[in-house]
């Protein structure tokens, strides 16, 4: 081997090492968003919880989560990915480690307000490096085409492996995989990633910050207990015209300043206007099918968490096989066709799961595994192929915002979008429509122009 074939192979291990520090950090952010779901019953029990306090305590993640993204994207613009991404890993680890401790409710949820803020800050800065392991185009294409993968697969390690942690131990325990991952990440992160050059030269904008955040939370909080409350009542109006009202002025706001927290014109590109709408689609569906059919095996065909987790494990390999051929597709077809391919095989299998996955009559292997299938596969594809749509074309200066954005579609998607489908009447009826809507934005995709 030539010195210079030598050192290329070096940088190669770098870079793949570099990767897996960052994939697992995305990873554990996804995990802990979805972690919670199956221990939500016991968590009630040993506190004595009505529903709406187990909906605030699922929710408040995501809530913060979402709503301060733009915020951590723009530090992570002006301060730099790796020194943003330390700050946050640190939040988001003391906040998994008080979280186990919790003597009641009020601390269980402040310590997930605070994950869900750390989150935010680490999402985003964590594309930030991505972008400067990867300087040549085509290595961050591949890159960031299987990046997209990584969070529904987060979302299905949480769900997988919370339900064998209950299964042995305390619900506690189910926070310490987030707090392992974080810990080691902030030991790796000076030794393992490029340091990020700062931009001292943007503004932080606050106002905007403000505005967004508040915007954010209020509305995904209004449409998040629509599950215990009326439309109509106060609960969810107030926050929902609250939220609404605010967000009006923040996009007021943003067209006014100099260097806003978010340009609008980057969100009126139509190719990664349809990649956020994919991605975002895909998260709901994805999140849905969790929800519907935990709850449909647990309560229906009365099978135990284990077995619930068990029923999940088609869905994991079908996801992590469909995410390593996505990187190969989209580099040979394209990140559009990927991305077309994936609604389309996503909306099939959304399309099953509706008609046959919820008669208790019909037997797993036909009902439900053919579902279980198709909808990872199309996922995948389509998560891997929007995110090289969201992030093509960004100056490297502007890599934070392209994180926070792409994330915030991957956040809102199981919160707001979930919230509004789930009042159709029936979880058969939601993930129908669900089905359609990925149809739609496949035959969308297909047609557009760029």
């Amino acid at each position: 081997m030539t010195a210079e074939g030598a050192t290329t192979s070096v940088v190669d291990v770098r870079h793949r090492y570099a990767f897996a520090v960052l994939g697992s950090i995305q990873i554990t952010l996804i995990f802990t968003l979805s972690t919670i779901a199956v221990p939500l019953p016991r968590i009630g029990r040993e506190f004595g919880l009505q529903r709406p306090d187990l909906i605030l305590l699922s929710a408040a993640y995501g809530l913060t989560f979402a709503g301060l993204l733009l915020l951590g994207g723009r530090l992570a613009d002006r301060y730099g990915g790796r020194r943003t991404l330390t700050v946050g890993l640190a939040l988001f680890a003391a906040a998994s480690a008080v979280a186990p401790f919790s003597p009641g409710i009020g601390t269980l949820i402040a310590a997930r307000f605070a994950q869900g803020a750390g989150a935010a800050v680490v999402a985003p800065a964590a594309m930030a490096v991505l972008r400067v392991t990867f300087p040549s185009p085509a290595a961050y294409r591949r890159a960031i085409a299987t990046w997209g993968g990584l969070s529904v697969l987060g979302a299905t390690a949480g769900n997988l492996l919370s339900g064998v942690i209950l299964s042995l131990l305390s619900w506690r325990w189910t926070f310490a995989p987030p707090l392992a991952v974080a810990v080691a990440a902030l030991f790796l992160t000076s030794r393992s990633l490029p340091p990020t050059a700062p931009n001292r030269g943007r503004a932080l904008d606050l106002t905007g910050a403000l505005l967004a955040t508040a915007g954010i939370v209020l509305t995904s909080y209004g449409l998040v207990v629509t599950d215990t409350r009326p439309w109509s009542s106060a609960g969810v109006f107030v926050p929902l015209l609250g939220g609404s009202a605010l967000l009006v002025a923040f996009l007021c706001a943003e067209r006014r300043v100099r260097d806003p927290l978010l340009p609008i014109a980057f969100l009126l590109d139509q190719r990664r206007a349809l990649a956020l709408a994919a991605i975002a689609l895909s998260a709901c569906g994805t999140a849905m099918t969790f929800v519907v059919l935990s709850l449909h095996l647990q309560q229906a065909r009365d099978w135990s968490p284990l077995q619930t987790s068990a029923a999940f494990v088609p869905f994991a390999v079908a996801l992590i096989a469909s995410g390593r051929v996505a990187g190969p597709l989209i580099i040979r077809y394209g990140a559009k066709a990927v991305t077309t391919a994936g609604l389309g095989t996503g909306a099939a299998g959304l399309a099953l799961l509706a008609l046959t996955g919820l008669d208790a009559h019909i037997p797993y292997v036909y009902g439900l595994l053919p579902g279980l299938v198709l909808l990872p596969a199309g996922a995948a594809a389509s998560f891997g192929g929007a995110a090289v749509l969201t992030a093509e074309g960004v100056p490297q200066q502007r890599t934070g915002l392209a994180g926070s954005v792409l994330n915030s579609a991957m956040e809102l998607g199981p919160t707001v979008l979930f919230a509004v489908l789930l009042t159709l009447g029936s979880d058969a009826r939601s993930l129908g429509v669900t089905g359609i809507a990925l149809a739609t934005l496949a035959l969308l995709n297909h047609r557009s122009t760029k």
